[in-house]
This record gives C-alpha cells, sequence and structure tokens, in this order.
C-alpha cells in the first residue's frame, strides 16, 4: 500500500545568545526565562510549518507500445521535459499495465517507464507500474499479439545467426522426440522456412529479454497488479465481487506466486528436455500434451515428479492471473448496467475501505475516460494506439488531492469530480463525451488545479 502523506518541516538557525553584562534583575529574569523557553524549544526539534498541498496522482492506461503519444501525454501533465527527463515533482504517476504489443516500439516504452521510475524518486515523486494481460501473456509466451515489428525491435547484428542456431537446436530436439511428435493435434514446422517465417529476427532475443533474468522480464516481474494510493485502487481490468474477500496485498501475493510457478515449471521441463527456451504457450501446451499421451502409450512407469509439474503447468488457464474474472482481464465496469453495478461497486468500495476504483483493459467509445456509478469508477482505457483502434487517442486521469478529478487529453481537459461546486451540481458523466456535451467542464491548461505539482519545467 502506498502512501503520499509528506510533511515539510521549517529549519531554523540555533544561536546560543550572550547576555549583556549588565542589566535589571526584573530585565535578567525575562532573559533567562526567554532562553530557558528557547531551549525546551529547540530540544523538541524543529516547528512543523502546515503541510503542503496535496499531491497530484496522474494515472495512464493502455500503452501498447505507442511510444509517441504516451510522451505526447506525458509531456501535456508535465512529468517529462522535452528530453523525456522526469519533471514531475512529487506526483505519482500509476501506469495501469499493458504498455507492450500491438504497437511498433515496446523497448522504447518499457526503457522510458524504467527510466521514470528512477527519476522520480528523488525528486519526491513516485512511478508505479502495473501489471497488465499483455505483459502477463508476455511473461508466459502467449505471443498473440506480437508482431514481427515487435520482434524486430529486439534484433541486432548477430540475430541471423541466433536465429540459424536456434533452428538447429530445434531440429536436435525434434531428431530426440520421436514419439512425442506424433502425438501432437496438429504437426510443428517441418521445414527451415516455414520455422524462420514463424521466428522471425528479434524472436529469440524478446524471449531472452522477457525471460526471469531478462532485462524487461525481471523489470516486470517485480511490478504489483494492484495499488492503493490515497483511498483509490488503480489496477488493469477490475475486481470481481465474488473475489473481494481477498485484500489487494494477497491479490498481488497470488498473481506473483503465478508468475513464479510458471517461471519455476517452465525451467524444470527445460531442464527435462521436454521443451525449448523460445516455445511459446501454445507450442509448450502442445508438447506437454502430448507428452502425457505418448508416456502412456510407451507402457513405462511414468515419473510422478514430471508427471505433477506437467498436469500443473497445463492447469495453467485457471489461474487468478489468467482467468477472465482475473484482476488483470475483468471487464464488468464496463459491461455493467447501471442497476446492476451500482451496489456491487459500493459494496466493493465498502469491503476495500476505498472511495474510488480506476481501470484501463476495455477501450471506451469516442475516445473518451468514463466516470460510472456516480463517479466511484473510472474507465481509463481510450484507445491511444489510434492505429489500431479507430477514434483513439492518448489520455490521462489527474486526480487533485485526492478531490478534483480530470480527465486530460492532448487537446483539452475535463474536469470531471470537483467538490467545491454546489451540492447536486452535476461535473462528470457517465457518458463518453464528458465535457463536449455539457455534462462535465472544459478547462484550459494554464487554469490546471494540480498545475502547481505538475507544471512543465
Amino acid at each position: 500500500m502506498f502512501s503520499l502523506k509528506f510533511r515539510s518541516l521549517a529549519i531554523r538557525d540555533r544561536k546560543v545568545v550572550r547576555p549583556p553584562g549588565c542589566i535589571s534583575p526584573h530585565r535578567a529574569f525575562a532573559f533567562v526565562l526567554l532562553v530557558l523557553v528557547s531551549t525546551v524549544l529547540a530540544w523538541a526539534g524543529p516547528a512543523r510549518t502546515p503541510a503542503e498541498s496535496p499531491q497530484s496522482i496522474v494515472a495512464i492506461a493502455d500503452v501498447h507500445n505507442d511510444f509517441d503519444d504516451f510522451v505526447a501525454i506525458l509531456r501535456r501533465t508535465g512529468l517529462i521535459d522535452k528530453q523525456n527527463h522526469w519533471t514531475g515533482g512529487n506526483t505519482t504517476f500509476v501506469q495501469v499495465g499493458d504498455l507492450l504489443d500491438r504497437g511498433p516500439k515496446p523497448r522504447e516504452v518499457m526503457d522510458l517507464m524504467m527510466a521514470l521510475e528512477k527519476e522520480a524518486a528523488p525528486a519526491g515523486g513516485r512511478v508505479v507500474g502495473l501489471l497488465g494481460n499483455h505483459e502477463i501473456m508476455n511473461i508466459m509466451g502467449d505471443l498473440r499479439y506480437v508482431t514481427p515489428a515487435n520482434f524486430a525491435s529486439f534484433a541486432d547484428a548477430n540475430s541471423e545467426q541466433r536465429q540459424k542456431a536456434a533452428f538447429q537446436e530445434y531440429m536436435k530436439w525434434r531428431s530426440g522426440h520421436a514419439s512425442l511428435l506424433a502425438e501432437l493435434p496438429q504437426p510443428m514446422e517441418l521445414t527451415e522456412a516455414e520455422w524462420m517465417a514463424r521466428h522471425p529476427a528479434g524472436y529469440v532475443e524478446q524471449r531472452e529479454a522477457l525471460a526471469p533474468k531478462g532485462a524487461y522480464g525481471e523489470w516486470l516481474r517485480k511490478h504489483p497488479a494492484l495499488a492503493e494510493i490515497d483511498g483509490i485502487i488503480f489496477l488493469h481490468g477490475g475486481i470481481h465481487p465474488d473475489l473481494a474477500k481477498n485484500k489487494v496485498d494477497a491479490i498481488n501475493n497470488h498473481v506473483r506466486d503465478e508468475i513464479k510457478t510458471f517461471d519455476a515449471t517452465k525451467q524444470y521441463l527445460l531442464d527435462e528436455k521436454i521443451i525449448l527456451p523460445f516455445f511459446n504457450l501454445k507450442e509448450m501446451a502442445d508438447v506437454l500434451q502430448a507428452e502425457i499421451v505418448a508416456e502412456l502409450k510407451s507402457h513405462v512407469p511414468a515419473n510422478a515428479q514430471r508427471q505433477a509439474k506437467i498436469q500443473e503447468f497445463l492447469k495453467q488457464g485457471e489461474w487468478f492471473s489468467v482467468r477472465a474474472d482475473g484482476p488483470v482481464w475483468f471487464r464488468g465496469y464496463d459491461l455493467w448496467s447501471d442497476e446492476e453495478g451500482a451496489p456491487k461497486v459500493s459494496k466493493l468500495l465498502q469491503d476495500y475501505k476505498v472511495t474510488h476504483i480506476v481501470v484501463g483493459h476495455t477501450v471506451q467509445k469516442g475516445g473518451r475516460i468514463r466516470p460510472r456509478f456516480d463517479d466511484k469508477v473510472f474507465l481509463i482505457d481510450t484507445g491511444m494506439l489510434s492505429s489500431y483502434y479507430p477514434g483513439g487517442r492518448a489520455s490521462a486521469l489527474e486526480i487533485c488531492g485526492g478531490t478534483k478529478i480530470i480527465a486530460v487529453y492532448l487537446d483539452q481537459q475535463v474536469v470531471l469530480v470537483d467538490p467545491t461546486k454546489p451540492s447536486g451540481q452535476k461535473v462528470g458523466g457517465d457518458q463518453a463525451a464528458a465535457g463536449e456535451a455539457g455534462n462535465g467542464s472544459a478547462v484550459s491548461p494554464v487554469d490546471r488545479p494540480c498545475s502547481a505539482a505538475t507544471a512543465p519545467q
């Protein structure tokens, strides 16, 4: 759990003052009394000034390798300068997952996040990166949304040599697993050309980089699935009501343990030479299912540990981090009707003792941040990668001091929640076009309520 309550302390010069040589008894007594009071105050420690104005929280949803628009919205919110260095001061920046897949620049996006995590802390700020379903998919080898351009970004001058070496390793593996191959539901690549087409330049490097000890894989595995900050829960998909008995730390631990189990089981299967490091998730599952059948037909007594590891791996689809109702996949906050969702959300907020939930994952129509259920849930995935999501655009949700909430776009800002408005006066709205249809309050950059904390430098 993260806390944003910092307090500045006034620093005062402490000087030893000598009394003048000749003074009246009355003045001497007053002087001694003054010295005693000063001494007591000095021992008590420095005086505290009123707390600084509440900090800003900026949340950005699914980036999907759209480095250019990601940079643009970070600059728009004052978090980085033109050299892409942190200028957010004491702001907390939350990225709710799905940095990866679909778009053209995965390494640039991850490198920027890694740099900002390091730069924010010395300035008093914080960068909180969360796991989305696409981070977990890449970690586990589900590469359905990784494009050839994504793989190519990991390639270097030695990629062709690695590609050929991996193919030779694959052919050697095939020659030693004839009985297993005979049980595959569909044949794997039979020719070098087919294999190369499915494993383009950069493929092997991408798998190594996302491995447990890889530069990006090790970094991603340190990220939680949820964060609670100043009474607000941030996550990628959502918390299903049936899972509300699990507290934030418990959910994070559960997801982290499943990833550790996946890594450990995969390493065991590699050591047993059942799979190869660059097999994707589907290939691994097909091979393991075929291995079970081949072992049964061999009439050789099964290795109990080996069988248990294989069965554990094949149940991966039931895991918390992969299930449709899990925290990185759940879409209920978008799909529920107002009547269905309002009581469920109120119960969730009560169970977790928070005021709001902020999620990404589900692209909102019209490229607009969508408040729902009386402004208790904010759906902030607006399809930043507009080349993939027609009508999508970059956005951020800015929360000022835990009260005023603003939707920030590259061309405008919309006040969604403003506690200074008279009671009963609606500011936000449960519609995609808030701010353009009179149900929101657009503000210009110079009027930003959080500008003191996030002004560009």
